[in-house]
């Protein structure tokens, strides 16, 4: 009886304390929201129309390859993507994970695992050294995930990286790697989903001795972290609350004015399909433009057709045929956090997507899955490693390049869209690119028969003058037929996950 009493207690004690919090952010949400957003002044304007001016800047057509650093406190419990929210959906395997590890949600919950994440082993020097050896052309760091924790020194939001967790300037440290090696940097924001996202924190288990007492994030002492509470039928992707939406706003003008990153990239399409995502972007283009004489250098990247407005990205997917603007596949080694139990992407699989990705004049972001201490696991070390094999050789293939008038031929088929990215290939699946006068054609597997057949090049697709294999140097045995072009290649791999051919020729055709 008195435990039931003290769970009546807790439950009515949360009830009040969740009431006052309904209350409380209802009377916000109708505060008027200032319609003046601050934008750097310059060319581009808060509109579709206005956007169209922007020119896709050379660094990122060539680069072709970017590895990503999705990472952040929620890859404490290693246990995937989406903790923060799942932890607090009764029933789902990571809420279960947390009750055992970690105790009830409505007192232990996300903001206690923040502190635990303390990255002690990230050398992000280190790091970058192995991603550009792997073949990085530019590289992207995590800004704010869904769970609203900024990795980077935010003014405005106590519940970053450099007050809390590992103390440091993630942001800040992967650009200063980055700048040091090379490279072009990047930032991700996720954080115009997180307002509906992270809502179920305010909710309560349905069933169980602890039904009805509302978890932490009812608690309005936390209300910067979990946010205040949202109106129950606002559940799509992005909120429609004005003033969530001013709060996005001015945390990633803050991100972009602070670090001036060279790519931002939007885990969704334009936030909030309205003037406020389009005012950023605006901003961003305009702000790079006042640095550069005018010019526009900086690449922004999100999940929504773009028409030379922006680069658009396809989450573990991508496309049936050549797109004629650049475009981004983004995909991971693993889960998008750590998953213990996940297991790792080989980098045959990897190699060839890349390809593929490239032929039809894509780019991808991969992202290398940290342990919560910012190591590698050695499986990973390994895949860079045999990544950086690949690229040494057949990187003149992939970097720099354009498609050609095809992307290619072979059995395999590519369905257009997101988390379509597990195809069969063969080396009878062909990819092409060219740079300059010449032309690349790379079979996605080693022949068995040791010979290649390049039905695309058949008479009459324009003459052939000579045939090399990336990787060897020995001359080959090669005759173009109207059949295909036929070439006979080592018997010795030279490569256990492609095939590269570079052509030379005059007035070359696709033949079908």
């Amino acid at each position: 009886m008195r435990a039931e009493s003290s769970r009546c207690c807790a439950s009515r004690s949360w009830i009040l304390v969740s009431l006052a919090a309904i209350l409380c952010g209802a009377a916000r949400a109708e505060e008027k929201t200032p319609d003046a957003l601050p934008m750097a002044p310059g060319p581009f304007r808060p509109t579709m129309e206005s956007l169209k001016q922007y020119k896709y800047p050379a660094w990122f057509r060539d680069a072709k390859l970017a590895l990503y650093a999705h990472w952040g406190p929620q890859c404490v419990p290693m246990m995937g993507d989406w903790y923060a929210r799942n932890m607090y959906i009764q029933g789902h395997p990571q809420y279960k994970h947390h009750l055992e590890n970690y105790g009830h949600p409505s007192t232990s919950g996300y903001k206690d695992i923040i502190p635990l994440w303390k990255a002690e082993k990230w050398d992000p020097d280190r790091l970058m050294a192995l991603y550009k050896r792997a073949g990085a052309r530019y590289f992207v760091s995590m800004g704010c995930h869904h769970d609203n924790f900024c990795l980077w020194n935010s003014k405005l939001h106590k519940w970053n990286a450099v007050n809390m967790g590992p103390k440091r300037d993630v942001v800040g440290e992967w650009q200063r790697a980055a700048k040091k090696y090379g490279l072009p940097f990047g930032v991700s924001e996720h954080l115009g989903a997180s307002f509906n996202w992270f809502q179920v924190s305010h909710k309560a288990d349905k069933t169980g001795p602890l039904a009805g007492v509302p978890y932490d994030g009812a608690n309005p002492l936390f209300e910067d972290l979990y946010h205040f509470p949202g109106d129950p039928q606002d559940k799509a992707w992005y909120t429609a609350n004005r003033r969530f939406q001013r709060i996005w706003y001015d945390r990633v003008k803050e991100l972009v004015d602070a670090y001036q990153p060279d790519l931002l990239f939007t885990d969704g399409p334009v936030p909030f399909n309205n003037e406020v995502g389009l005012s950023l972007i605006a901003h961003y283009y305009n702000a790079d433009a006042a640095r550069h004489g005018g010019n526009v250098n900086v690449v922004y990247n999100c999940k929504q057709p773009s028409e030379g407005r922006w680069v658009e990205d396809i989450e573990r997917g991508g496309r049936e045929a050549i797109n004629p603007e650049p475009w981004q596949s983004d995909t991971s080694v693993a889960d998008w956090f750590y998953d213990k139990n996940w297991k790792y992407r080989k980098a045959r699989w990897i190699l060839r997507r890349l390809v593929e990705v490239v032929s039809k004049n894509g780019s991808m972001l991969l992202n290398i899955v940290q342990r919560p201490d910012g190591s590698l696991d050695a499986e990973v070390e390994q895949i860079l490693e045999e990544m950086a094999r690949w690229t040494a050789v057949h990187g003149e293939a992939i970097y720099g390049t354009r498609p050609w008038l095809i992307y290619g031929e072979g059995p395999a088929k590519n369905i257009h869209g997101a988390f379509k990215e597990d195809v069969a290939y063969t080396a009878a699946d062909i990819r092409f690119t060219t740079k300059d006068d010449t032309l690349y054609a790379i079979a996605l597997d080693w022949p068995a028969n040791d010979q290649i057949v390049v039905h695309s090049l058949a008479i009459p697709a324009g003459k052939i003058t000579g045939v090399s294999l990336l990787g060897y140097a020995g001359k080959l045995d090669w005759r173009q037929t109207s059949a295909g072009l036929v070439v006979k290649v080592p018997v010795q791999k030279v490569c256990e996950y492609t095939c590269a051919l570079k052509i030379h020729g005059v007035d070359l055709k696709p033949a079908h």
